[in-house]
C-alpha cells in the first residue's frame, strides 16, 4: 500500500500533461509541466502532429494507470487474505465484530478504486483508438468567409486594452477576434481574476496544464491568458478542419472527447449548452452556420 500514493501522483501528473494538452483536462493537484521554449511557443503544429502528440501522451497516461491498477490489485489480494484471517479470529471470539466490519469496508473501497481505474483505462483506450482512426472531414454546406477584413459585428469587452489584445493575438494566430471575444464572454465574463471550481483561471479560463503547454506563466495576466487561449483555439481549428461547433466542444470538453465520440459534439449537457450559447452568438454575428468554418483567414490557405 505504501506505493499507492506515489503511483497515484505519477498518474495524475501524466494526466495533467495529457488531457490538459488535449482537453483542458480538469484534474487538480498535478504538478505543472515545464513550459516550452520560446521558439516552440510560436511554432505552428500540424493537425497530424497535434494528433500524434495527443496519442503519445495518452498512451503514457494509460501505462501509468495500468501500473496503478496492478498495485491496487496486489494490495486487494493481501487485504483479502488478511480479511480471511480476521474472520477466523472472530469465529474464535478473539476479535470484535467492528474489526470485521472495518475490514469489509476497506475491501469494498479497494474494489471500487480498482473498478474506477479500470474504467479510466477503458476510456483512454477508446480515446486513443478514435484518435488513431479519424473519420474523413465532415462534408457540410459551408460558406467560408474570405478574410478578416470583412465587416465585423460590433463588440467590446468594456476594456480597450483587452479589446486590443484580442485583436492582436487573433490576427497573429489567424483566429477571428470575434470568436475569441465570444469564448471569453462565456468563460470569464471578461474578469481576469476569474477562477472556476475546477481550477480554470483567467480571462480564457486556462487549466494549469494548458497554460504550461503554451508558455503561459501567469494565468491572471490578460496578455498571457489571451495568447494561450487563442493558440489553443487555433490548434483546435486546425485539428477539426475549422468546424466552429467542434472547436468549441474541444475547448470545453477536450479534443479527446470530441474524437472519442466520432468527431461530434460530446453528449455532455454542459458541453452542448456551451457550444449552443457561444455558437449561436458567433454564428449570428458572422453569418455562418454553427457547423461552418471560422471567419478567420487560415495561414495555410495562402499557400494553395
Amino acid at each position: 500500500m505504501n506505493q499507492f500514493p506515489k503511483l497515484l501522483c505519477a498518474a495524475l501528473l501524466v494526466f495533467a500533461c495529457t488531457v490538459a494538452a488535449s482537453a483542458q483536462t480538469r484534474k487538480k493537484g498535478a504538478a505543472r509541466p515545464a513550459a516550452p521554449a520560446a521558439a516552440q511557443v510560436e511554432e505552428a503544429v500540424s493537425p497530424d502532429q497535434f494528433r500524434l502528440d495527443f496519442i503519445k501522451a495518452s498512451e503514457g497516461y494509460k501505462a501509468s494507470l495500468e501500473e496503478l491498477a496492478g498495485t491496487l490489485e496486489e494490495s486487494l489480494k493481501k487485504a483479502d487474505e488478511r480479511h480471511a484471517q480476521l474472520v477466523e479470529l472472530y469465529k474464535d471470539g478473539l476479535i470484535a465484530r467492528r474489526e470485521i466490519e472495518g475490514s469489509e469496508k476497506n475491501l469494498t473501497e479497494a474494489r471500487a478504486r480498482i473498478e474506477s481505474t479500470r474504467g479510466e483505462i477503458a476510456t483512454v483506450e477508446a480515446t486513443i483508438a478514435a484518435a488513431k482512426n479519424p473519420p474523413p472531414p465532415p462534408r457540410v454546406p459551408v460558406a467560408e468567409v474570405a478574410s478578416l477584413s470583412m465587416a465585423s459585428p460590433a463588440w467590446t469587452t468594456g476594456n480597450r486594452g483587452i479589446d486590443g489584445l484580442i485583436r492582436l493575438y487573433g490576427n497573429r494566430y489567424g483566429v477571428d477576434p470575434y470568436l475569441i471575444y465570444c469564448v471569453m464572454h462565456q468563460e470569464s465574463a471578461f474578469r481576469s481574476g476569474a477562477v472556476s471550481h475546477k481550477g480554470a483561471t483567467g480571462l480564457m479560463q486556462l487549466m494549469p496544464g494548458t497554460a504550461a503547454r503554451y508558455g503561459v506563466t501567469n494565468m491572471y495576466d490578460p496578455a498571457q491568458s489571451i495568447m494561450g487561449g487563442t493558440r489553443y483555439l487555433k490548434d483546435l481549428m486546425r485539428l477539426f478542419n475549422g468546424r466552429v461547433d467542434l472547436v468549441l466542444a474541444g475547448y470545453n470538453a477536450g479534443e479527446g472527447a470530441v474524437m472519442r465520440y466520432g468527431y461530434r459534439v460530446p453528449p455532455y449537457r454542459e458541453t452542448r449548452d456551451y457550444v449552443q450559447r457561444i455558437g449561436t452568438r458567433y454564428a449570428a454575428g458572422r453569418g455562418v452556420t454553427l457547423t461552418g468554418k471560422s471567419a478567420a483567414r487560415r495561414p495555410e490557405a495562402k499557400k494553395k
